[in-house]
């Protein structure tokens, strides 16, 4: 009998006792009993029902979870077989999508970059090409009948191999090709366009016409012929910098030759290297971006326009003065107006990168989107000439629209995480990037901007990682206990031990410093937090003060402090973790690439905590590194000035000062030939270590710049090596 049962039953026969006296209502509590009998057999029913249904659902749920295997976990190998993708835009016609590949290839030590279309209609993809130029894009002919491209050619890739170091020698003479992929035919047909190395190419208002640019390199060549007996092979150094031209050529292509004839005119010789070249049709113009090997005047980064009716010198116009790096030019759709971003190297005003818009009738410029307090990642014009703007907004990369310039900006509903790449067709079709910490990066096409929620993967690169079980993530956030500024972060918590507590710490610092760690999946030497999580690590990622996405006045507090107050930030965090017994305080490890490497190396100077460190590619002098860096003009604005100007500031952030301090043992690695932050700062780290007895070691990657991104075995080893310093020294206190 349930106790349910015996409280009905002592119920009942208390109203019949207390009545019974009372014959006229007799039968009337007569039959509440009979009613209550009922009752209670239809309640007893009931309740065996409901455990009837709970025993079958349990005994269901037990089978299904027996049935359904557990997601393995990421290996080492998998995480580096992570394809990106990049140049995603729809053909002028809105019925193709042309987008690239780019994924390691292990048995020829490099990337392989694949370039691909595909139908809008028939939902299929074709393959076109392998390796196309690592810098210039391939473009869309305004009709739609031609992509025009270059194929990668390590020896003419300038952008890669030249340094004000190496001699003008270093220039290729061979023959060079531009290539138009006809869409009726499928071929593939190459086109002579000179010896010289090209840097960018433009369509002109048709498909048989496009405008070239390239290195002038002829002649600094016969300059030095002429100089050669003179000075034999020695380099005067700068004296390239005074070579720094581009020839602009207009090449016409023969329609009616089936080998592609084409007729080359020299335009104009302008005395800078051009980055971003775009023709104006409204008044037949260029307009074009001149840059610079050298980031140390930011006047060599400028807008121009070219009069195409008059070439003489007065037909190059000078169009901004804005202490900023100028690029991805796009005109608006009825010609009158550039559009561009805008990515401040050592502005007081502007500290993260902007979207401006340059009016060609009166040159007023005027920034988009100018009550967003977030960072500009890319941006995109609709065919009814709306802008869409890429916008970071702390961790989150969403997709925002404007109007007019006279609007506001629209936020559009999509799933949290990071877009990139957005492209959009004229019959209202949005193609886009996307990835979050727990979703791998692939290609995705929405009807239209009202349906970002629904869009549909077209590619299926990355689907290995869905396999998976992958970290989860969370946004974390503390203050700073000294100034009660807020500041957050990334954690990556190992698979299966969500929310935790009492875990090992790998602290994994961004570089820029003008960057931020995202909602997004990333896969490769310096973003590996999924894989150090896999490997048993809570992985924080800090946004510290410097990074973009949270307001100027966040950036610009770096300012005189570089090294000290994003330092504090990370440290006030790892307590914040402790307190809050997310983290074991005595397994904590450190690390960085770049600026991370900057930080790092500050952090080992400033506290004991740390079991380990992973330094990347970080200065240990900036001194030294501001006079040898390619981007001296950043660390003149971090450090408030140049070194002489500001000598206390470079002392008083310099680890170099302060190595004695130092009880951490430290990986270092470096690449060759890193002009961003030469290797000669990681020399000069591990010989200090060394001296000092700390255990340290050493690893340089060869002919590879900043972003080692030339074989992919050099990120591979890296990271390999990497944890396993953190295995060795992670785990135990810190080296004494």
């Amino acid at each position: 009998m349930t106790m349910i049962d015996i409280m009905i039953r002592k119920n009942v026969r208390t109203i019949y006792i207390r009545n019974s006296s009372d014959n006229g209502d007799l039968f009337f509590f007569t039959r509440i009993i009979k009613f209550s009998l009922i009752f209670t057999f239809r309640l007893k029913l009931m309740m065996l029902r409901i455990i009837i249904t709970l025993y079958l659902l349990l005994v269901l749920k037990v089978f299904s979870s027996s049935s359904i295997e557990t997601k393995p976990k990421l290996t080492f190998d998998e995480f580096f077989d992570h394809t990106t993708f990049s140049l995603l835009n729809f053909s002028p016609n809105g019925q193709y999508l042309l987008f690239q590949t780019r994924r390691p290839s292990w048995n020829t030590s490099s990337y392989e970059s694949i370039l691909w279309i595909y139908d809008i209609q028939q939902q299929t993809r074709k393959f076109i090409t392998k390796n196309p130029h690592k810098s210039i894009k391939p473009q869309w002919s305004p009709n739609g009948n031609w992509i025009a491209l270059l194929l990668d050619d390590t020896s003419s890739n300038i952008t890669d191999t030249y340094h004000y170091r190496q001699s003008l020698e270093d220039f290729p003479q061979t023959e060079q090709y531009i290539y138009l992929y006809s869409l009726t035919s499928n071929d593939l047909l190459p086109i002579q366009i000179g010896k010289d190395s090209p840097l960018v190419f433009t369509w002109a208002d048709h498909d048989f016409s496009f405008y070239l640019a390239t290195i002038n390199s002829r002649s600094a060549k016969e300059d030095q012929d002429l100089n050669k007996e003179e000075w034999q092979d020695v380099i005067q150094y700068r004296e390239n910098k005074k070579y720094e031209q581009s020839t602009i050529y207009r090449i016409d292509i023969n329609q009616n030759n089936t080998q592609v004839s084409v007729e080359r005119n020299i335009v104009k010789t302008v005395p800078f290297l051009i980055g971003d070249l775009l023709f104006i049709p409204f008044d037949e113009k260029l307009v074009c971006t001149s840059v610079s090997q050298l980031i140390e005047n930011l006047q060599d980064f400028e807008i121009y326009s070219i009069d195409l009716r008059n070439t003489s010198s007065s037909s190059l116009v000078k169009l901004t003065d804005n202490e900023a790096f100028d690029m991805e030019l796009k005109r608006s759709n009825d010609g009158r107006y550039v559009l561009f971003i805008s990515v401040p190297l050592g502005s007081n005003n502007d500290t993260q990168t902007r979207l401006y818009s340059l009016n060609l009738i009166n040159g007023q410029m005027r920034r988009l989107a100018e009550n967003f307090d977030g960072n500009v990642n890319g941006y995109a014009i609709s065919p009814d000439g709306d802008v869409y703007i890429l916008g970071q907004l702390g961790t989150e990369v969403q997709i925002y629209s404007q109007r007019s310039l006279s609007e506001g900006l629209t936020r559009h509903i999509g799933w949290n995480g990071s877009y990139e790449s957005i492209t959009l067709s004229n019959q209202d079709l949005i193609a886009f990037i996307y990835s979050s910490t727990e979703k791998p990066m692939e290609v995705y096409l929405a009807d239209n901007i009202n349906q970002l929620q629904f869009a549909k993967a077209i590619t299926n690169e990355n689907n290995l990682f869905t396999q998976r079980d992958l970290p989860q993530a969370k946004v974390y956030q503390w203050k700073n206990e000294e100034d009660h500024q807020t500041i957050e972060g990334i954690l990556h918590y190992p698979p299966g031990k969500f929310q935790a507590k009492n875990l090992p710490l790998l602290v994994l610092i961004h570089g820029g410093p003008n960057y931020a760690s995202s909602n997004g999946f990333y896969a490769n030497a310096f973003f590996w937090a999924p894989l150090a999580a896999t490997e048993g690590w809570l992985v924080l990622e800090p946004n510290y003060r410097g990074s973009t996405g949270y307001g100027d006045r966040f950036f610009n507090e770096i300012r005189y402090r570089p090294l000290s107050l994003p330092g504090k930030d990370i440290l006030y965090g790892v307590d914040q973790l402790i307190r809050d017994g997310i983290v074991d305080p005595y397994r904590l490890t450190v690390g960085g690439y770049s600026y991370g490497g900057f930080l790092t190396n500050w952090l080992i100077t400033q506290t004991k905590r740390f079991n380990a460190a992973l330094s990347g590619a970080g200065a240990i002098n900036h001194i030294s590194a501001w006079g040898i860096m390619d981007i001296p003009v950043l660390l003149t604005y971090i450090f408030g000035g140049y070194p002489w100007e500001t000598p206390h500031i470079y002392q008083n952030e310099n680890p170099i000062y302060q190595l004695d301090r130092v009880r951490t043992p430290t990986l270092i690695t470096t690449a060759e030939n890193d002009i961003r932050v030469p290797a000669s700062q990681s020399y000069i780290m591990e010989r200090g270590l060394y001296y000092r007895g700390i255990p340290v070691k050493l690893i340089t990657f060869p002919n590879e710049g900043h972003d080692i991104s030339i074989n992919p075995w050099h990120g591979k080893i890296k990271v390999r090596e990497e944890l396993k310093w953190l295995k060795k020294y992670g785990n135990q206190s810190s080296f004494q």
